[in-house]
């Protein structure tokens, strides 16, 4: 007669994190970078984020990570690689060129267009 074994499987630890991305401001920002990061996640959270909220008041975003999938400095690196700076982390120069003007450094000319609430979508702007 054989003994069962019961095995507890340990969920690994999740941890929120804030990271700072300036030009973190526009809708249009907030949308290109929720469609970078909803790749890099991966179809079922095996990349290690499991999701994240930006608020663009702020230009910051909390992202929920498992730290033994995925690094902070990976994020970053991620972030980066959309374009966007994030915290002291500057943006790969080829994917920041792509962004619209609206996403860009306020010296470089970027920002919303004076007058303009970009917050909103588009559809809802006045």
């Amino acid at each position: 007669m054989s003994q069962g074994v019961h095995a507890q499987v340990m969920q690994a630890k999740q941890i929120w994190s804030t990271i700072s991305v300036p030009q973190l401001k526009c809708w249009e920002c907030k949308e290109k970078l929720d469609q970078y990061l909803l790749k890099e996640k991966g179809p079922n959270d095996d990349a290690g984020i499991l999701k994240w909220t930006i608020n663009m008041n702020n230009a910051t975003i909390r992202i929920l990570y498992i730290p033994d999938r995925i690094t902070l400095d990976y994020i970053r690196t991620s972030i980066n690689n959309a374009g966007f700076d994030a915290d002291s982390t500057k943006a790969d120069e080829n994917n920041y060129k792509l962004l619209p003007p609206i996403c860009k450094r306020t010296e470089d000319g970027g920002g919303a267009p004076k007058g303009v609430n970009c917050k909103l979508p588009p559809k809802e702007r006045n």
